[in-house]
């Protein structure tokens, strides 16, 4: 789910009560235990490229901005340091966090090819693994970027991802790059960039659009199949996955807005369809909160694993993978693991851990005589490992439980 724009505010300026919640409170149930119903939260919006001082600009509504807290010296650039917490909360409660570039409303664009690496370079350092005195969250250490691209061109686009993957393939942890195009293929504006350079996952925008949620029932008009095939044979990264992007309340969108139970009959059919079917996305997390935790209906459709089978994968440093949790850089070739656990009890009919496979959250595997699931997406962490990707479910002696 999206988060910083208080979309439920925008829309229900009186009732500040339930206005949009600091970044922690979406990783936590009631403050106090993990809540694992959100795994990624893009930050939005990083509205303005080139502001005072050539620096970009942050507007996150109600919870930090250049008209409530202040910029650092020269520059248009709100100091949220405060969130470096809550941002560090999230990803230890193992969810990505990733800076969302673009939106509905702003300045932002290059306009050429030169000015897009560079900014790769200034996204680096400000937001990501480089340094800067000029950190808006701190020493916080973002997991990626997003890119919403909905007004002007695409020049420089494909060289500022390039660019920041040249950054993030040396790097000592995972980065990830999603995009939020339009439903309408090909997109106005992320169209050609997405064609170019790999992406580990896009966020497409079912609402606001013929081709939206509404349309499911008419074939003319619900697209996710052009998606599909556009993921397998066009995209650079033939790993990537698609999630269905919805409103997650009616005051959210234009239009769109399906009700729950009406969403997740389109994600069962549409995950049992297209292989490359990553998950959902909702705009945005104030809304679903207010829409009787309509994110936890979507969760629980999705079910324990939302991104079909584990694939194979080889590490190569050009194009991306991505499951229900995107992930670091891979070949496209995609294959099953067939390798079974022996003997019966709770490891009964479980694959073997393989270093090499890209799990989804809620995979089942057998390591060192247990059954273990994993968290959330995981690749090369073994089970039991510092990373804390999977739970130990028990010993393969013990009696499977029959649901």
């Amino acid at each position: 789910s999206y988060w910083g724009q208080n979309s439920y505010g925008a829309t229900h300026g009186s009732d500040t009560a339930n206005w949009q919640q600091r970044l922690s409170h979406y990783c936590q149930a009631s403050n106090i235990a993990r809540d694992d119903t959100i795994d990624a939260i893009p930050v939005a919006f990083l509205n303005v490229f080139f502001d005072t001082g050539g620096l970009p600009s942050l507007d996150l509504s109600n919870i930090c901005g250049v008209s409530s807290y202040p910029a650092f010296p020269g520059t248009a650039l709100p100091d949220c340091d405060f969130l470096a917490a809550d941002i560090e909360t999230c990803q230890a409660a193992g969810k990505i966090v990733t800076i969302s570039l673009g939106g509905g409303a702003g300045s932002y664009g290059f306009t050429s090819d030169a000015q897009g690496q560079a900014f790769a370079d200034t996204i680096w350092n400000i937001f990501l693994g480089g340094t800067s005195t000029t950190r808006p969250f701190g020493a916080a250490v973002l997991d990626g970027v997003d890119l919403d691209i909905e007004g002007g061109g695409s020049t420089g686009y494909a060289a500022f991802v390039t660019q920041l993957r040249s950054h993030m393939n040396g790097a000592n942890k995972s980065y990830y790059i999603t995009g939020a195009p339009q439903c309408p293929f090909p997109d106005a504006y992320l169209g050609s960039v997405i064609n170019a350079v790999g992406f580990d996952a896009l966020y497409v925008q079912f609402y606001n659009n013929y081709c939206g949620l509404t349309g499911f029932s008419n074939v003319n008009d619900w697209d996710f199949g052009t998606w599909d095939s556009w993921a397998k044979t066009t995209s650079p990264n033939k790993n990537v996955k698609i999630y269905i992007g919805a409103p997650a309340a009616s005051t959210a969108a234009g239009s769109g807005y399906v009700d729950s139970g009406t969403l997740a009959s389109i994600i069962q059919s549409t995950k049992s369809q297209y292989s490359s079917f990553g998950g959902a996305m909702l705009w945005d997390a104030s809304q679903a909160y207010e829409n009787g935790r309509y994110d936890v209906a979507v969760k629980n459709a999705l079910g324990s694993n939302s991104g079909g089978s584990p694939v194979t994968t080889t590490k190569s440093t050009t194009a991306a993978t991505s499951t229900t949790k995107p992930s670091t850089t891979t070949s496209s070739t995609k294959t099953t693991s067939t390798s079974t656990a022996a003997g019966g009890g709770l490891c009964g009919g479980v694959a073997a851990w393989m270093s090499n496979v890209a799990y989804t959250g809620g995979s089942e595997v057998t390591y060192s005589g247990s059954l273990w699931q994993a968290k959330y997406w995981s690749q090369a962490d073994a089970p039991g490992g510092a990373a804390g990707d999977w739970a130990n479910l028990g010993p393969c002696t013990a009696a499977a439980t029959i649901y």
